[in-house]
């Protein structure tokens, strides 16, 4: 069976039928885009608003609270760069060292420009993530912004965002959670985390095309928010064209800039919107189960689990040490099973097409 042993939901999700499901809506676009009518702009923009009201119900957020951005990088920038100069100047933004290395390369290089200090909480050494208690402990009234990561990248670690959130509100920080690792396996509900700002991305357990992440402000701060990066889409009305009136849009529509790329929304929307039509527990007991298979496969085989074991702790994914990464994706491919590595840790992430045999597959090529 296809799939049957891919383990990349951690990096490109996957489903039956993806590539046609695709290829259809991208077709569909293409021809409206290409009519010799009025109404090419009506229409792009139409499935661009089904794609934000997709995300809208994935998270539980208010439509005009999201917009779409080319990945969670660009749309960290733009958040941090609306914000009024006094939120940052002369404080520090607290990020954890297991989060998404591209969000710290950004904020390490706004830290000079920007007058603020970045800290990052480190790993504990023999470690595989950053404690609540460790950032907590890091966090004082002096912190203008905190970054959370949901779910590591490198490690598979949930952090509980319900603690630190509170904390965070106690000493006046703005708080920000990436949950582009987590979000499409375990449940995120915005209501019940609710932060300053959101980030996420439509590839990964939501199985979507690359180009399409999304920013979610609160209205609170939206209003805040003067964003450098600007354009026509940054109004009301975008086919407004006086040069003397420009405004922002009362909403997250002030975080546009230029021409919107709408074809990566177009081709992540059926991916999205089939994701909205299935049943979340029953998807998850699917990873939890062939999780269980490959943690017990490994404990055979002797190979350290730097996962946590308790599913509270975790996201979708298992990640084990091993003696060479990329000797093990070698035996893995070779075999016909599908995961990747980070040095020594061996990422594995069960999806919707993977089987219990494809476990068994890839615990087979391991030992």
């Amino acid at each position: 069976m296809t799939g049957e042993a891919y383990f990349l939901y951690h990096s490109i999700g996957q489903y039956p039928g993806k590539a046609e499901a695709m290829a259809a809506a991208l077709a569909e676009f293409a021809r409206g885009w290409s009519a010799c009518d009025d109404g090419p702009w009506g229409r792009a923009l139409a499935r661009r608003g089904r794609f934000l009201d997709a995300w809208a119900a994935v998270i539980g957020a208010p439509r005009e609270t999201l917009a779409s951005f080319e990945n969670v990088t660009t749309a960290l920038s733009s958040l941090i760069g609306s914000l009024p100069p006094e939120r940052l100047r002369g404080r520090r933004v607290l990020i954890a060292a297991d989060c998404f290395p591209s969000l710290h390369f950004l904020l390490s290089g706004l830290a000079g420009p920007m007058g603020f200090a970045l800290h990052t909480v480190p790993v504990r050494p023999g470690a595989a993530w950053v404690e609540a208690e460790d950032m907590v402990a890091a966090w004082g009234p002096d912190v203008g912004l905190a970054l959370l990561t949901w779910v590591s990248s490198t490690s598979s670690h949930r952090i509980d965002p319900a603690p630190l959130i509170a904390h965070g509100r106690a000493m006046g920080s703005l708080i920000g959670i990436d949950i582009t690792q987590g979000v499409g396996i375990i449940p995120f509900w915005l209501s019940d985390h609710p932060a300053d700002f959101v980030i996420g991305s439509s590839l990964k357990w939501l199985c979507g095309g690359p180009g399409a992440a999304v920013l979610q402000v609160d209205p609170a701060l939206i209003g805040q928010c003067r964003p450098r990066l600007r354009g026509w889409f940054s109004q009301p009305d975008p086919f407004s064209w006086d040069l003397d009136a420009f405004r922002y849009a009362p909403d997250s529509r002030r975080f546009g800039h230029g021409t919107p790329g709408v074809v990566a929304e177009v081709a992540s929307l059926p991916a999205l919107e089939r994701w909205l039509g299935q049943d979340p527990a029953a998807r998850l007991a699917h990873n939890r189960e062939l999780s269980a298979r490959l943690i017990a496969g490994a404990d055979r085989l002797g190979l350290p689990l730097v996962s946590p074991r308790a599913e509270s702790r975790r996201g979708g994914s298992v990640m084990l040490r091993v003696a060479d990464g990329a000797a093990a994706v070698a035996r893995l491919r070779a075999a016909g099973a599908w995961a990747d590595a980070r040095g020594q840790v061996l990422r594995l992430s069960p999806g919707e097409m993977t089987t219990a045999a494809g476990v068994e597959r890839a615990l087979a090529a391991l030992g």
